[in-house]
């Protein structure tokens, strides 16, 4: 007689996947095989909980969060395609693909993840930035307050009294994105006298140059900057058309006096903002 060759443990393990129900399939849930795991995932007794409890391991096997990715049957479930995007080594193209779906609160808690690559954190924003003008108000002051840099940066440009009062205190705006804003010929009303009146931004040597580029700047306001310019910077701002020309005058008549022998007054304005 042939001798009796038992099957490998791989092999039953899988078959198991296959069927397996209750307390079996959740311990399989554990299993270290790719291959076991995959049959798994052909288990019509999986349900989305195991699915997304299997998604939760960190060390799950690439090739199954691969084919989590191409059957279109279980990314119906939102809880599944927010698992697998999340995930630290979730497969790329199907992530980039998935993030569309995603709730805005979910995209930010992705862009501004540690776990998952810089490209995807990237198609976040992006996807954040293109839905900004269908989102709600509600919505845009929570994205103002905790939302990543670059969404901030534009709901400081949108200019909305009530995003202003706390887009100037996201903690990921950074410097370079204020003076984006101000960059442009046109903004609302309420922008400039924001910046100029936060307690960061008003102090930053480099905001203070853009706000003094500003059209709509109050004179007011920023003649008290000039005596705190290097007079590099003044006679930059000097030449025609940097400034209006109101303001124009003003920065000729500091950069005479300065020449003079004149000492600025006051503290010079922080470069490290």
């Amino acid at each position: 007689m042939p001798e009796f060759i038992a099957p490998e443990p791989v092999t039953q393990d899988r078959e198991r996947a296959r069927v397996a129900i209750g307390d079996d399939l959740a311990a399989l849930l554990y299993h270290p095989s790719a291959v076991v795991l995959v049959a798994l995932l052909d288990n019509p007794s999986l349900g989305e909980p195991q699915l997304c409890l299997l998604l939760e391991r960190k060390d799950l096997p690439g090739e199954v969060l691969e084919e989590v990715g191409k059957r279109k049957p279980l990314l119906k479930s939102y809880r599944v395609k927010r698992a697998l995007c999340f995930h630290p080594r979730g497969p790329r193209l199907a992530t980039l693909r998935l993030i569309r779906d995603l709730y805005p609160m979910d995209l930010v808690q992705l862009a501004l993840s540690h776990a998952v690559p810089a490209e995807l954190k990237r198609n976040a924003e992006e996807q954040l930035l293109m839905r900004l003008p269908q989102i709600p108000l509600g919505l845009k002051i929570t994205l103002a307050r905790r939302g990543p840099g670059r969404v901030a940066g534009a709901l400081l440009t949108e200019g909305h009294p009530q995003v202003l009062s706390v887009v100037l205190d996201n903690p990921y705006l950074k410097e370079a994105q204020v003076l984006k804003a101000l960059s442009r010929e046109k903004l609302p009303p309420g922008v400039v006298p924001a910046i100029i009146h936060h307690r960061k931004w008003s102090i930053s040597y480099n905001i203070r140059i853009a706000v003094l580029r500003q059209p709509s700047a109050p004179l007011v306001s920023i003649l008290s900057y000039l005596p705190q310019l290097t007079v590099s910077d003044l006679r930059e701002l000097a030449a025609p058309g940097i400034v209006r020309e109101t303001l124009r005058r003003y920065i000729q008549a500091e950069v005479q006096r300065r020449l003079g022998g004149g000492v600025p007054k006051g503290p010079p304005a922080s470069r490290d903002q």
